[in-house]
C-alpha cells in the first residue's frame, strides 16, 4: 500500500502560481543587485562528494546531511551550504584567477533539519563571495551589499554586527574540551542565560566564566564596546573591539537612517567556519534571520588554497514568507491576447499567436472548441483581446 504517493517529504513543500511569482522576483532582484556591484555568478552541483564537508572541524554534523550513494559506492550528500562548494571551485578551477574574485550564487541547500524547528530541509539561497581579500574596505563592500540586499524590499529591517574572535578569545582560555565549548556557544547562541550560568558555575567564578556569562547582553548600539572593554580587560580582545568598531561606525554612517544597525557580541554562529566579522540581518516580521555571513580566512586552506574571504548569504524562502504574510505581492501578467483558430486553422492561430508575442505581447492560444467559451474564459481571466483566426481573414474583439 502506498503512504506517501500525493504528499512531499517532511522540510518541503510544493510552489504554485503566485509563490513561485514570489520567489523569481526575489531571485531576480538579489541577482541584478549583486551582478550590478562586480559579482560574477556560478553555480555548483547539488550533489557532492561526502570529503568536501567531512574536514577536521565538523562544520555540519552527519546527522544533518542527506546522504546517498554513487554508482561506484563513493558517499554523496546532497549540498548543505554553498560557500564549501565554492571554495573547493575557488581551491581547484579558480587557483589562478587574479584576486580578489567576486563570486555570487542562487541555488538550493538541503539540511536535515529537527521536525521541531519547522523550518524547511530545502532552502534557496543567495549570496556574495568576496575572495582574496582582507582589507576593511572589503568587510564594508559586503556589509553594505547585505543592507542593499535588505533595504531592496521595502520593508523595516535591522542588520547585527558581531565578532568571533572575542568568543574564541575567551572560551579558549577555559580548561574545558570540544564538546563543552560547543554546548557553551550554543547556550550564547541562543541566548539561553539559566542554561548558561548553570553550566559555567561548574568551571567555577573566575573573570573568564563571568565575562561569558554576559556575552549574550553585550548588545545595542556603540556603548556595546565600552561596556565590553570593561568587563574583558584583555589587550587580544580590545583589538578586535577596535576593528569591529571602525566597521560598525562606518556602516552607521553609510546606512544614515536606513535600518537599525546594531552590535552582538552574543553572536557565534553555529557555523563555525567564520573566523571574524559575523554578520546577521533580519525583516520586521520575521523572527529568524534571513541573511547570514561573515569572514572565514581559514575555510579555503582547508581545500590546499589559504587566502582570506567574506560573504553572506541571504534566505530566499524566509524573504517569501514575509513578502506573502504582509501581502507586497508583485502580480503575474495577465496575457493581453488568446487566439482562437476556426476548425482546420489551427497551424495558422499558432503562427499568428507567435508574430504577436515577437511584437512584445503575453498571448495565449484559445484550447476550446467554440468561441463563446473563448469569450467566458477571456472574461473570466482579463483577457482584453480576443483574434479569431479563420484561415481567410482574422477578426479582432475587443
Amino acid at each position: 500500500m502506498k503512504n506517501y504517493d500525493l504528499i512531499t517529504p517532511e522540510g518541503t513543500k510544493d510552489l504554485l502560481f503566485g509563490e513561485c511569482v514570489v520567489r523569481r522576483t526575489i531571485e531576480d532582484t538579489l541577482l541584478k543587485l549583486f551582478k550590478s556591484r562586480g559579482y560574477s555568478e556560478m553555480i555548483t552541483p547539488g550533489l557532492e562528494f561526502f570529503d568536501v564537508f567531512n574536514m577536521k572541524s565538523r562544520y555540519f554534523p552527519q546527522e544533518t546531511l542527506y546522504k546517498l550513494t554513487d554508482s561506484k559506492g563513493r558517499l554523496l550528500v546532497m549540498r548543505p551550504d554553498s560557500t564549501m562548494p565554492i571554495a573547493r571551485v575557488v581551491a581547484t578551477r579558480l587557483r589562478d584567477a587574479e584576486l580578489p574574485l567576486k563570486l555570487c550564487y542562487n541555488q538550493t541547500v538541503y539540511r536535515n533539519e529537527s521536525v521541531l524547528k519547522g523550518r524547511s530541509d530545502e532552502t534557496v539561497q543567495a549570496g556574495i563571495e568576496l575572495i582574496g581579500s582582507e582589507m576593511k574596505m572589503a568587510d564594508l563592500e559586503v556589509i553594505s551589499a547585505a543592507v542593499d540586499a535588505l533595504n531592496a524590499f521595502g520593508l523595516e529591517f535591522s542588520l547585527e554586527l558581531g565578532h568571533i574572535g572575542v568568543f574564541k578569545c575567551l572560551v579558549d582560555r577555559l580548561d574545558a574540551d570540544e564538546k563543552d565549548k560547543n554546548y557553551i556557544r550554543k547556550l550564547i547562541e541562543n541566548k539561553n542565560f539559566p542554561a548558561l550560568n548553570d553550566f559555567l558555575d561548574t568551571f567555577g567564578n573566575n573573570s573568564i566564566t563571568t565575562a561569558l556569562k554576559k556575552l549574550p547582553a553585550l548588545f545595542g548600539g556603540e556603548e556595546v564596546f565600552e561596556k565590553a572593554e570593561e568587563l574583558i580587560p584583555d589587550e587580544n580582545v580590545k583589538r578586535i573591539l577596535d576593528e569591529l568598531r571602525e566597521i560598525y561606525c562606518d556602516i552607521a554612517e553609510i546606512c544614515g537612517n536606513e535600518g537599525n544597525i546594531t552590535v552582538d557580541l552574543g553572536l557565534v554562529n553555529k557555523t563555525d567556519y567564520y573566523t571574524g566579522l559575523i554578520i546577521k540581518g533580519y525583516l520586521k516580521g520575521h523572527g529568524e534571520e534571513v541573511i547570514s555571513g561573515g569572514r572565514y580566512d581559514k575555510l579555503i586552506s582547508d581545500f590546499g588554497y589559504d587566502i582570506p574571504a567574506v560573504g553572506f548569504a541571504v534566505n530566499v524562502n524566509a524573504i517569501s514568507k514575509v513578502i506573502e504574510r504582509n501581502g507586497i505581492l508583485p502580480t503575474e501578467p495577465a496575457p493581453d491576447v488568446i487566439v482562437f483558430a476556426e476548425e482546420g486553422c489551427e497551424a495558422a492561430a499558432i503562427k499568428q499567436a507567435r508574430e504577436l508575442r515577437e511584437q512584445g505581447f503575453i498571448v495565449e492560444n484559445a484550447l476550446f472548441s467554440d468561441i463563446e467559451s473563448v469569450r467566458e474564459y477571456a472574461k473570466e481571466k482579463k483577457i482584453s483581446k480576443v483574434v479569431v483566426v479563420d484561415c481567410d481573414s482574422e477578426e479582432d474583439e475587443i
